[in-house]
C-alpha cells in the first residue's frame, strides 16, 4: 500500500474542546459561528463536548478558539495523551477504578456533586413547610426565604452565569427558562413577604388540588423555584457523569487502534509508530 501526494487534502483537521455547553442548541450555536468561517466546516458534538473543524492550511487554532469564546463558551486544544503504565488500559477497559478516578478530577462534575447536595438539603424543609399546614408555623415563610435564597442564588449560580452569558451575545437557552421562572418565584415572594400578607403570623397556606381565587400577595412560591433549582442540578449531574464515563469508553477504545506501522526502508521492514509515516512510504498495518 502506498501513500500518494495527489491524495493529501488541502484542508487540516483541527479538534478542539468546547467547554460551557449547557444544551443542543449551544453546539448548534458554536457550530453555525464556525461554519460561516470561509473555507471551515466544523461539527460539535455536545455529548463529547468536542468539535471536529476542517479549515484551510491559513486559519490557526488560535483563530478557531478566538471565534468559539466570542461566542460565549471557552476552547481550547486537547491535551497530548499522558503515557500509561502498563495494564493501565486494562483497568479501565474493564469499567473499574479508570472512571471513577476521572470522576474525582474533574472539577466541573466535583462542583455540581457539592451544588446539589446543598440544594437538597436546603430544599426539602422548604418544600415539606410549603406542602405540610401542620407543619406552619408562625413566619414559617420567611424561614423558607432563609432557606432557599442559598439555593437560588449559589446552587443555581451555574444557570445564571449562562442566562447572562447568553444574553450578552442575544441567545436564548434552557439556562435561560430557568432563570426566569427561578427568578421570577423568588422576587414574587419576597414581595409578598415584605410588601404583602404572606410574612404575618397565623398565615398558612392551604393544599389543594383545585383552583381557587386569592388575593396573590398571601401567595410564596419559593418551594417550586428551590424545588426546580435542585432536580435541574439533579439532571444536569447524571447527565454530566454519563458524558464523562460514555468519553472514558470511547478513548480506551481509541487506545486499541493502531499505534504502529511496518514501514519498508531500503528494502528493509521496519516498525515505526503511525505518527512517523511520510508521503511516499509503503507501509503494512497489521
Amino acid at each position: 500500500m502506498a501513500m500518494d501526494s495527489r491524495q493529501v487534502p488541502a484542508l487540516e483537521v483541527i479538534d478542539l474542546e468546547v467547554g460551557g455547553m449547557t444544551c443542543a442548541s449551544c453546539a448548534a450555536r458554536v457550530e453555525k459561528k464556525l461554519n460561516r468561517l470561509d473555507g471551515v466546516s466544523a461539527s460539535v458534538n455536545y455529548a463529547t463536548e468536542k468539535a471536529s473543524i476542517e479549515a484551510p492550511q491559513g486559519v490557526s487554532a488560535e483563530e478557531l478558539i478566538a471565534v468559539v469564546e466570542k461566542t460565549g463558551y471557552t476552547a481550547q486544544l486537547p491535551a497530548p495523551p499522558a503515557p500509561s503504565a502498563p495494564g493501565a488500559d486494562r483497568t479501565e477497559a474493564d469499567g473499574g477504578e479508570g472512571a471513577e478516578g476521572a470522576e474525582a478530577e474533574d472539577p466541573e462534575l466535583r462542583s455540581l456533586r457539592h451544588r446539589l447536595i446543598g440544594a437538597a438539603i436546603l430544599s426539602v424543609p422548604v418544600i415539606a413547610l410549603a406542602m405540610i399546614p401542620a407543619l406552619q408555623f408562625d413566619y414559617w415563610g420567611f424561614a423558607s426565604l432563609t432557606l432557599a435564597a442559598p439555593v437560588i442564588v449559589w446552587a443555581g449560580w451555574p444557570f445564571h452565569r449562562a442566562t447572562a452569558v447568553n444574553a450578552r451575545h442575544g441567545a436564548v437557552t434552557m439556562d435561560t427558562l430557568i432563570t426566569v421562572g427561578t427568578g421570577a418565584a423568588f422576587l414574587w415572594s419576597i414581595i409578598a413577604l415584605f410588601l404583602g400578607t404572606a410574612g404575618e403570623p397565623g398565615t398558612v397556606h392551604h393544599f389543594s388540588l383545585t383552583l381557587e381565587r386569592t388575593d396573590g400577595l398571601s401567595d410564596i412560591y419559593l418551594e417550586g423555584a428551590a424545588g426546580v433549582i435542585t432536580f435541574v442540578l439533579l439532571g444536569r449531574f447524571l447527565e454530566k457523569r454519563s458524558k464523562r464515563q460514555a468519553g472514558a469508553a470511547l478513548r480506551t477504545l481509541l487506545q486499541l487502534g493502531a499505534k504502529e506501522v511496518a514501514v519498508l526502508r531500503g528494502g528493509t521492514e521496519v516498525l515505526i509508530p503511525t505518527a512517523e509515516l511520510s508521503v511516499g512510504d509503503e507501509f503494512v498495518v497489521r
